[in-house]
């Protein structure tokens, strides 16, 4: 009695510790068929030492309201569904370019059966190439739906180091260069402009 009792803990056991290591379902993600909230994003850049190689750029979505996602097994964690798009800039201007992003990119649905999830921007960055060095402005979804223009700075001397491929560090705050001279510094500006269709 005993035996069988304890072979049926066993056996249940197993059985529950399958059930929650096994992977989340990953939805099938739709892209809204008309979208319509649509925003010019423009890059500008101010004073750089030269051009760059490429113009490049990419919008993050997230889903917003995390309780339509299920607990992941094991750890209890909320992963909300991400997902990533590229954004082609066109060059308007030596130091001007432009691309196009939609805010409903993306299909809010009932993806898990625990309700409607609400996609909506996290972020977006361009990246600017100049051989194996990254220069990457960014803007939250704030600062898109504010569209207020966001520059970030970087240092001159970041965009001649090309020995290996990285990213070079830029910041939002001008007065963390107040020791370096204002002509060792150049900045990348991105603005968002709402263009309802």
């Amino acid at each position: 009695m005993s035996i069988r009792l304890t072979s049926s803990l066993i056996l249940s056991l197993a059985l529950t510790t399958s059930a929650c290591s096994s992977p989340m379902k990953t939805p099938d993600i739709k892209q809204n068929p008309h979208p319509k909230t649509r925003y010019e994003i423009t890059v500008t850049i101010n004073d750089a030492p030269g051009p760059f190689d490429s113009v490049a750029g990419v919008v993050h979505y997230m889903v917003e309201n995390d309780r339509c996602v299920p607990l992941t097994p094991i750890s209890g964690a909320t992963l909300a569904p991400e997902k990533n798009f590229p954004i082609t800039f066109t060059r308007v201007s030596d130091n001007v370019y432009k691309g196009t992003i939609y805010a409903d990119l993306l299909q809010d649905e009932d993806y898990y059966g625990l309700g409607v999830c609400h996609w909506a921007v996290n972020t977006m960055w361009a990246t600017l190439k100049v051989k194996g060095v990254d220069f990457s402005p960014a803007m939250d979804l704030k600062e898109i739906v504010s569209q207020k223009p966001t520059p970030t700075y970087f240092v001159k001397a970041d965009y001649f180091n090309t020995d290996k491929e990285r990213s070079a560090f830029g910041t939002t705050n001008r007065s963390l260069f107040q020791t370096e001279s204002s002509t060792d510094i150049f900045s990348m500006t991105l603005s968002a402009k709402e263009d309802f269709q």
